[in-house]
């Protein structure tokens, strides 16, 4: 399943023929926000930002407008976060196999846990099914659903994995969570950061309009030019990563961390959220200080263990080029678009 999402859904390619839809969207945003703010009407940043990567990801998995369909946006954010804190939550099954199924049912936690997928698994197959209702499409008009529904009809009984209608839920399910929910708390984790910094707000509002001069608008070519905002958002990722722990590993062999000897088959957590503030790594490690990367090689690929906002490996997330690409873009031109006081509220 993780070839899949790497090789054929988040491969550079695959993100780059989406990079019309982003800028459109991200056009929106920006549009709705100054007509907030010359309205002088307060702007909600976390439903701005939700509604945003909402749109994105509608369009790109499923072709569909996400304003005006059946899941609006306080609706779909209820679904997200309930989703998530089911997936955060402790279940017996993953520490004691046998006993835990046992023990989960009782508590409730099976039940809870189906009723909160169970609106999504119904949409997903509504939107399946009319993705076969409507025939092929062309392969520079095809969105994620398309790609998984040939993939599915071009596989023969030689493939190590047979992709079912389940499978294409499940990965549409992940896509779903993860890519709406994480690039929008991070962009709000941003302006919050730089809010409290006005320092460091400035810097990054200087270089992303030096950038745009005469031209009126950031397109995604423009954002690799942008350092500063760069060392913004890495630190941003590394106060405020996307989960407190990394998705659990296990030893494949007896290893030895530090004084500890671990055996085979033992779960480890990894807590990015205690790495990125840890003393003896970093210099004033609750400061938000972007300028602590200048010059320095660290970076968020998973080549870097001091910084693993999206793991490493070959389990690092998959879906981290498209998460990175919408977040540059967003915050870039929220910023180039910001002036003014900012209220923390």
């Amino acid at each position: 399943m993780r070839k899949i999402c790497v090789a054929e859904l988040f491969s550079m390619k695959r993100v780059q023929s989406f990079q019309s839809v982003r800028e459109e969207e991200v056009d929106l945003l920006i549009e709705s926000v100054s007509g907030s703010a010359t309205l002088a009407n307060p702007i909600d940043l976390s439903k701005c930002s939700f509604s945003l990567t909402a749109s994105i990801i509608f369009r790109i998995v499923f072709s569909k407008q996400f304003q005006g369909s059946e899941l609006d946006n306080d609706k779909l954010q209820k679904l997200v976060f309930e989703a998530e804190a089911m997936l955060g939550s402790f279940c017996n099954s993953d520490f004691l196999p046998y006993v835990g199924k046992v023990i989960d049912w009782f508590t409730g936690f099976h039940t809870r846990l189906g009723s909160s997928f169970h609106e999504l698994d119904s949409f997903f197959q509504r939107v399946i099914e009319d993705h076969l209702d409507s025939g092929p499409t062309k392969d520079d008009e095809e969105d994620i659903v398309d790609v998984l529904l040939r993939m599915e009809k071009d596989q023969t009984q030689n493939d190590a994995i047979q992709l079912t209608k389940d499978h294409i839920k499940a990965i549409l399910k992940d896509i779903f969570i993860a890519g709406i929910d994480t690039p929008a708390i991070n962009m709000i984790w941003a302006v919050a950061e730089l809010a409290r910094k006005p320092t460091a707000m400035k810097k990054a509002q200087n270089e992303i309009r030096s950038c745009v001069g005469k031209k009126g608008k950031l397109t995604e070519n423009d954002v690799s030019k942008l350092t500063y905002l760069n060392m913004v958002i890495k630190e941003t990722l590394r106060l405020h990563p996307p989960g407190v722990l990394l998705l659990p590993r296990e030893t494949m062999s007896q290893i030895k961390i530090g004084d500890y000897d671990i055996n085979p088959k033992t779960r480890i957590a990894v807590n990015v959220w205690a790495i990125g503030r840890d003393p003896d790594i970093w210099d004033n490690p609750k400061e938000f200080i972007p300028e602590r990367f200048i010059d320095n090689p660290i970076d968020l690929k998973g080549q870097h263990f001091e910084l693993l906002p999206f793991g490493g490996g070959r389990r690092i997330c998959p879906g981290i080029n498209m998460g990175m690409t919408v977040l540059e873009l967003a915050l870039a031109n929220l910023l180039y678009f910001l002036t003014g006081n900012y209220q923390l509220g």
